[in-house]
């Protein structure tokens, strides 16, 4: 079910993870691909930089600041992207990407990514994950600017 692979390279020293890619982003072909999800625009806030706007330009943005991409799940059962309704869950080989990359700490993109991390990848990683604010349009909470200021943490 997982339609991406993980984004990384050498150079990769923060994990930022997901749960599962939603429809639209399975629709658009890459990870945050929902018209109105704010992972890139916060992103580019963070990094004081111009919003990517293509697949290629987004993984190169990642690349240069040093950064891997995935989710938790490799597949489940859900419906539409709909966290809530996810079952079965399949748990990415996240060793994959921390046996390859100076992973120096891990961020989950909203409380469901971390509590799935926590539940099926914490115990065979055993590393901690930070949980920071989603940036999916169903979190009203938080404006652009409050989830940069947030999310500034992955500087450093």
């Amino acid at each position: 079910m997982q339609p991406f692979e993980p984004v990384y390279n050498k150079n990769s020293r923060i994990l930022i993870l997901g749960s599962l890619p939603s429809v639209k982003s399975r629709e658009n072909g890459f990870y945050y691909g929902h018209p109105q999800n704010r992972f890139w625009r916060m992103l580019a806030g963070v990094y004081e930089a111009e919003i990517p706007q293509t697949v290629s330009q987004k993984k190169e943005f990642l690349y240069q600041c040093n950064i891997a991409l995935w989710d938790v799940i490799e597949s489940c059962e859900i419906k539409g992207s709909s966290d809530s309704s996810i079952r079965e869950v399949v748990v990415a080989d996240i060793h994959a990407v921390l046996g390859q990359a100076p992973i120096e700490r891990i961020f989950a993109n909203g409380k469901t990514a971390q509590r799935l991390y926590n539940k099926y990848a914490k115990e065979k990683t055993g590393r901690e994950i930070i949980e920071l604010p989603s940036t999916s349009p169903a979190n009203a909470a938080y404006s652009l600017e409050k989830l940069i200021q947030k999310w500034a943490i992955i500087r450093g």
